[in-house]
């Protein structure tokens, strides 16, 4: 029993390390490398777009219709 006590201690403190050690060789996210990297004025173009709408817009079927494709 006082084996798996101390296995379970040992996962623990290895998972603990493993995510200190994640946070502390973090660089700078993704997000912010690209703001930084793209030019100004590209993105007050995008911001300046409209949103692309798209409407479908299409007759229903009839039931003998539906029954013709089955």
């Amino acid at each position: 029993m006082n084996i798996v006590k101390n296995m379970e201690v040992i996962f623990v403190a290895a998972a603990f390390l493993a995510t200190v050690a994640t946070f502390a060789t973090a660089s700078t996210p993704a997000i912010e490398m690209a703001a930084a990297s793209a030019p100004q004025a590209a993105m007050v173009a995008a911001a300046d777009s409209k949103m692309q709408v798209i409407t479908v817009s299409a007759k229903r079927l009839s039931a003998a219709e539906k029954a013709a494709l089955m």
